[in-house]
């Protein structure tokens, strides 16, 4: 045990690197990036402010291949009202699931912490995930949605899942996806880009016991009590913003990546594991009203991470955010400017760069 224990850990330091790695990109490419103002524009230096309706969500799908049996794991995360701004393509959001907002019917309740950092510097496509969730129940089965009386509580379910994206944005001269995601610049034509990258996801799924339900027990291989795995490769995609009228614009985006990774069941007293290739797609979508002063805005980002089969039983991770935006922006003053700028990123560039970017 204690080896699967070690190789966990390296596989979760592995993930830890390519955030870290993915930070710096964005530092450097915040940094010495210059926007082609034919195709858009950027309202870096005022600040742009936002109240904002989000929800988070990570779902667990395990899929018996004997008994052709999908069940998904659906956690109860909260609605939220938020409000934040970004200036000098530093962003900080504030929310909070207020109970008027999140009644519960029988569902259970659900402990979690929901990080997702999506970045946008010129040239690159940076997206961090760490997911902590406690206490899931049962929607569906094989598709379906179950009635009310028959939800299956899971109150001591754990899914723990750390993951990295790192792409390129080949043509990211023309195309900006701040416009979109952040609302920090304004897309004036339709342009389009091809993207490539690598990703990193590790997770694992424990109830303290039998994970899957007993009416589910029809496969004697499905008495396992914890599933896990990591996987790493290339990714490839490709994303394109329309604009029409000026100031409206629908923005798509898609990826999708053959990883290679390792997988895991654990029984009472053994651990079944398999090497295998697993299929991820990661899908954006933006929509709305972007002017030089305001903004109104609803985006989606989904993405799915795929476990390799073992035992019969493969499955898969849904990670996800909606959120519907009310943009204000406005220029600062002196005072506040000053302030401000302390967090400049141009304060990180080596001084070499930054006279080569005057020159």
């Amino acid at each position: 045990m204690f080896r699967y224990i070690v190789r966990l850990k390296l596989g979760f330091r592995f993930i830890f690197l390519l955030l870290l790695l993915g930070f710096c990109f964005c530092i450097n490419t915040l940094s010495i990036a210059q926007d082609d103002s034919t195709y858009y524009v950027s309202y870096k230096e005022m600040l742009s402010t936002r109240v904002y309706v989000s929800r988070k969500y990570t779902s667990l799908i395990i899929t018996d291949r004997i008994l052709d049996n999908r069940l998904r794991f659906e956690p109860n995360s909260t609605l939220n009202l938020g409000i934040g701004a970004t200036y000098n393509d530093v962003t900080l959001n504030l929310a909070y699931g207020f109970g008027f907002m999140n009644p519960r019917e029988g569902t259970g309740e659900t402990k979690y912490l929901d990080l997702q950092a999506h970045i946008y510097p010129k040239n690159w496509v940076i997206d961090l995930f760490g997911q902590f969730y406690t206490g899931f129940y049962l929607q569906r089965i094989d598709g379906n949605l179950l009635p009310p009386e028959e939800i299956l509580v899971f109150p001591d379910l754990k899914l723990r899942k750390l993951g990295a994206s790192v792409q390129y944005l080949f043509n990211g001269d023309k195309v900006s996806l701040k416009a979109a995601f952040l609302q920090s610049a304004w897309q004036k034509k339709s342009a389009g880009s091809f993207l490539a990258g690598f990703e990193a996801y590790g997770a694992w799924a424990d109830n303290n016991g039998m994970l899957l339900p007993p009416t589910s027990q029809g496969n004697p291989a499905g008495d396992f009590q914890r599933l896990g795995f990591f996987q790493f490769g290339p990714n490839i995609g490709y994303m394109h913003t329309l604009v029409f009228w000026k100031h409206f614009f629908v923005t798509g985006m898609a990826s999708a990546s053959m990883a290679m990774g390792r997988s895991y069941l654990d029984y009472e007293e053994t651990r079944v594991k398999n090497w295998a290739f697993a299929p991820n797609y990661f899908l954006r979508g933006f929509v709305g009203y972007n002017g030089p002063v305001w903004s109104i805005n609803a985006n989606y980002v989904h993405n799915n991470v795929g476990k390799p089969q073992v035992n019969d039983y493969a499955g898969k991770i849904m990670t996800g955010n909606y959120r519907i935006n009310f943009v204000y922006r406005f220029k600062v003053g002196s005072k506040l400017q000053k302030y401000l700028d302390y967090v400049d990123p141009e304060r990180y560039i080596p001084k070499g760069l930054k006279q080569k970017k005057e020159n």
